[in-house]
């Protein structure tokens, strides 16, 4: 990052040289420019100031800013905290918008909690468009475990404009992780292949890939409908010079199928199509269960560990975690429940609160997409609770009550499930991330209710097209 200040013609006569084998965007010289990595050298302000200005010296048609990996593990493998590295990345989105870029690539990522932090904090801090992409081993995961189709969905769900993937491995590896991602979503896929995997000549790295070999194998891609390319390690301007000639008279190809309904945790993803059920684990929960109240407030986490293991060794799909006391910080209790429960289980969570602060706080730094339990068709509940979801792309369990309660008849409750999931699109919630629960009463104090609940709930799957949720135990 130095050199853009040091050596700027230098710099630029390397961005020249892509622009002049075809490339329409350059990436400026920032990937290690945050302040972690910088230290007392340069401010980042000045560094992506010196890295644009030499990119637009070249002539490209877009110049994006970079952003790579802070070089620190998040918690709770590492020390760097969800918040600070939303700050450190912040500070750079700033800097790339001030210093006059077109669009903001974060690459490289290994870690997707390390990605939603880049992403929320270029949502929240610049207008660029986002371009982001991680990065896979040959196992076909990322370092943490992460498959190509749950990081497309989070990625997605959070509102990048072109989601992908980058480095690691060359074209015909990434092939079918790229296939997975353009599985998932509609949106622009990006992908920027190492020229094949490297061995080491002379003690140094080399890539056997020649590139037409390498364009030829992009060239697949592309036809299944990666629309954006470009080129990682060991590919200099001969291999985009090919990449350009094999896009020449090629149109792209649409992608993405219609999307089931989609719970994920970093690891696991839960999809619910029209036939398809999953079980919610409500043990969590300290209603009626004073030793976890007490664990509760004495900020002792093990047991709401044990039962998460519990629960999942007994074949529930979704954990549902709820740490509702009158005299508890429950946002901070139920962030720090959320985060405890993702070290030991991999299952999604279903995150449960009546406190918007307590929601927005648990799912602020979860690295998945989760449920959350539950926004109603009331007008302060949809308010307060759908540009939360939708900031943090969420899937919701949406009640179908609002100020005047539950309504006895099915025809009722379908009314407000219809209201719910066209505010929640209002809202950027598209209907595949809700679920509406029509809500179960005791059989014992009115039966006439329960096929009312019945009756609602096939409405809501024939009607309205949405998926549901039920609290059967209540019956």
């Amino acid at each position: 990052e130095l050199l853009s200040l040091t050596a700027p013609q230098a710099i630029t006569a390397i961005h020249r040289a892509y622009v002049e084998a075809g490339s329409q965007v350059v990436t400026a010289n920032t990937f290690g420019a945050n302040r972690l990595k910088l230290g007392d050298a340069l401010s980042v302000d000045e560094a992506y100031r010196a890295a644009v200005a030499c990119a637009r010296a070249a002539g490209p048609r877009y110049v994006a800013a970079d952003i790579g990996p802070t070089g620190a593990l998040l918690e709770p493998l590492g020390t760097l905290g969800f918040e600070e590295a939303c700050s450190v990345f912040a500070e750079q989105a700033r800097a790339a918008e001030a210093a006059g870029a077109d669009l903001i690539i974060i690459e490289t990522m290994t870690d997707i909690a390390e990605m939603k932090a880049a992403v929320l904090a270029c949502k929240e801090n610049s207008r660029l468009p986002i371009f982001a992409t991680m990065t896979f081993g040959e196992d076909g995961c990322t370092f943490l475990g992460t498959p190509p189709s749950a990081a497309a969905r989070l990625m997605d769900a959070l509102g990048v404009d072109a989601l992908g993937i980058n480095c690691s491995l060359g074209p015909h590896q990434m092939a079918p992780l790229v296939q997975q991602m353009l599985e998932v979503t509609a949106k622009p896929v990006i992908l920027q292949a190492n020229a094949g995997l490297p061995t080491l000549v002379d003690g140094r790295s080399a890539y056997a890939m020649e590139p037409r070999e390498y364009a030829c194998a992009v060239r697949g891609c592309l036809e299944a409908g990666v629309t954006v390319v470009g080129g990682c390690c060991g590919t200099d301007p001969a291999f985009i010079a090919e990449l350009a000639a094999q896009l020449d008279g090629l149109q792209p190809v649409s992608h993405g199928v219609p999307q089931p309904f989609a719970v994920t945790s970093a690891q696991v993803e839960v999809l619910l199509g029209p036939d398809d059920a999953a079980l919610v684990g409500e043990r969590i929960n300290p209603a009626g269960r004073p030793r976890l109240q007490e664990a509760l407030r004495r900020g002792d986490l093990g047991s709401l560990e044990a039962e998460a293991v519990a629960q999942a060794a007994a074949g529930a799909d979704i954990l549902d975690v709820n740490v509702a006391l009158p005299d508890v910080d429950e946002p901070a209790l139920l962030a720090a429940a959320v985060r405890a429960l993702s070290g030991v289980c991999p299952l999604p969570l279903q995150i449960d609160s009546p406190d918007p602060r307590a929601i927005e706080a648990a799912v602020r730094p979860y690295g998945g997409i989760p449920l959350v339990n539950s926004v109603n068709a009331s007008e302060a509940s949809m308010e307060a609770l759908l540009p939360i979801l939708a900031h943090y792309g969420c899937a919701a369990v949406g009640l179908t009550l609002d100020e005047g309660g539950i309504p006895p008849e099915a025809p009722e409750r379908v009314a407000l499930a219809r209201r719910l999931a066209d505010r929640a699109a209002q809202a950027g919630i598209p209907r595949e991330r809700l679920a509406i629960d029509c809500l179960v009463m005791a059989a014992s104090s009115n039966q006439a209710e329960a096929r009312q609940t019945l009756r609602a709930v096939r409405s809501v799957k024939e009607d309205l097209g949405l998926r549901t949720a039920l609290g059967v135990s209540n019956i």
